[in-house]
């Protein structure tokens, strides 16, 4: 199994932590680059505004809010990507 792969499983596993890094490392892996908006406001993009994630960057934490996760989880099965 590919980091990648485990990356995308424990996103999905709700239940566990998820980090703002292991965020970041999984979707640049998918294709997205990441852009820095006003405050913690951070935009991640791949091409297609169709596709844009943009979420506030946890603090004073690291780790992701639910709702944050399901949001980013719902944009990457939308693109196809998992």
């Amino acid at each position: 199994m590919t980091s990648t792969r485990r990356l995308i499983i424990k996103l999905r596993a709700l239940e566990q932590g998820f980090t703002w890094q292991e965020l970041e490392t999984l979707l640049r892996r998918l294709g997205y680059e990441r852009r820095q908006g006003s405050g913690s406001r951070v935009k991640f993009t791949n091409g297609d505004p169709l596709q844009l994630i943009s979420l506030h960057r946890p603090h004073p934490g690291n780790e992701l809010k639910r709702y944050a996760r399901r949001q980013v989880i719902e944009k990457l099965e939308d693109g196809g990507l998992i």
